[in-house]
């Protein structure tokens, strides 16, 4: 067990998205509706809508906001059809970024995204392009826990590794089990203090203060879009 410090970046990351909470509270209304529409409403059977829906809780979400945002998507309503759109593309210093979309206009969704490339010294790739740098995991992160208890109960409720940071212990899930596995361990009286399913890229790009600034303000601006729900890249921030 073993690795960098994740946690403090998982902390900022987490401070920016407060200051912007209607507008990740609209995202994951949006995605309710996505999970809701393709899977159907009923949470036990849907494993996609009860990630979902377990991450708008966390958030402090109201359970009466989730109630309609589900009942939303097992409607019929035309204007609640979303398509799940993934753009690739390069952000400054050769850093590889995914664009994960929902969105009822790609037009609009594309010309967006790539304005942003475009504005903060990107480029929009071609499909393929940087997706193999990146694997879809789980990850849980964990403080003030000990290592060899979580160890255990982790391992037990099928993660596939458990690693120390400085400041943090980060458990990690195919993507397909992180459900099973953060039920598994709450069960077992571990909380996590942050829990999502992400794109982890393989290995990292370094990058000098000016590029760094340049990154962050191409993921902000990519953040703002109403249609981007997510945006990963493989720079060491």
């Amino acid at each position: 067990m073993a690795g960098h410090s994740k946690w403090a970046n998982i902390r900022h990351r987490k401070a920016a998205q407060d200051a912007k909470r209607g507008k990740i509270f609209t995202k994951m209304i949006r995605e309710i509706v996505v999970a809701a529409k393709s899977g159907g409403p009923n949470v036990e059977d849907n494993p996609a809508l009860r990630a979902i829906v377990d991450k708008a809780l966390t958030a402090n979400m109201k359970r009466d906001t989730i109630d309609k945002a589900i009942a939303r998507g097992a409607g019929n309503n035309d204007a609640d059809n979303y398509d799940a759109i993934t753009y690739e593309g390069y952000a400054p210093g050769g850093v590889a970024v995914l664009v994960e979309c929902l969105t009822d206009n790609r037009n609009r969704t594309v010309s967006e995204v790539r304005h942003a490339f475009s504005k903060r010294g990107g480029n929009l790739g071609t499909d393929g392009s940087v997706a193999y740098l990146f694997n879809r995991v789980g990850q849980l992160f964990f403080i003030d826990t000990d290592p060899e208890s979580l160890m255990e109960a982790a391992l037990e409720a099928g993660a596939d590794d458990v690693i120390e940071h400085e400041d943090s212990i980060e458990v990690r899930t195919a993507f397909t089990d992180f459900m099973a596995v953060k039920e598994g361990l709450v069960a077992a009286g571990f909380q996590p203090e942050h829990a999502d399913v992400t794109q982890l890229p393989a290995t990292l790009v370094s990058l000098d203060d000016a590029a760094q600034d340049k990154v962050i303000a191409l993921i902000d601006m990519l953040d703002d879009l109403d249609d981007v729900q997510n945006v990963y890249t493989n720079a060491d921030l």
